[in-house]
């Protein structure tokens, strides 16, 4: 299978299919709009801006899965982040990113990029133990572990990289400069 073999949905139901974005560097991201790290909106929109000329595609996955900080509906996710954050790249409906309703997109992102660990420092520390309540054996399985997930996609169609949410977002553009 290839990334390019899957698809995603537009919040009025319009199936993309990842064939359109062939040639380009991808960042797949489930995001939420009431998260502690919500704010990586801005500087997600900011990498969008200065690589999206350069064939960069951000591709924006709302997800209601982490403690319900997702709410919304659709429309009110995008004007949330079209109005706080200035976003322009395309949001696409809200959808599960684990489990038996999970996007098949992600099941394929998950099987390529598994879970490596939320590195060091206070956040790394805090999810590690928060994820311990939830699931014991989290390290061990490659689900989405929360908001903000990121998968770099190079222009071939390879799953390079994943980027947890506890990574600062210099890791995130400087794994997009590599394939710019």
């Amino acid at each position: 299978m290839s990334i390019y073999e899957y698809s995603v949905f537009t919040p009025q139901g319009e199936e993309i299919s990842l064939k359109d974005y062939a040639g380009k560097v991808l960042i797949i991201v489930n995001t939420a709009t009431g998260c502690g790290f919500t704010p990586h909106y801005k500087e997600l929109e900011a990498l969008y801006e200065q690589f999206h000329d350069k064939g960069l595609e951000i591709i924006d996955v709302p997800c209601n899965q982490f403690a319900g900080q997702t709410p919304g509906t659709d429309d009110e996710i995008h004007q949330f982040c079209t109005l706080k954050y200035h976003t322009q790249f395309p949001q696409m409906k809200k959808s599960d990113v684990n489990g038996d309703n999970a996007l098949p997109l992600y099941d394929y992102l998950k099987s390529q990029q598994g879970f490596k660990g939320f590195g060091k420092g206070p956040k790394a520390l805090a999810m590690g133990v928060m994820l311990k309540k939830i699931d014991k054996d989290y390290k061990q399985n490659p689900d989405i572990k929360w908001n903000f997930t990121k998968f770099i996609v190079d222009r071939q169609g390879n799953v390079v990289d994943r980027i947890e949410p506890t990574a600062g977002m210099d890791a995130v553009k400087q794994a997009v400069e590599a394939l710019i």
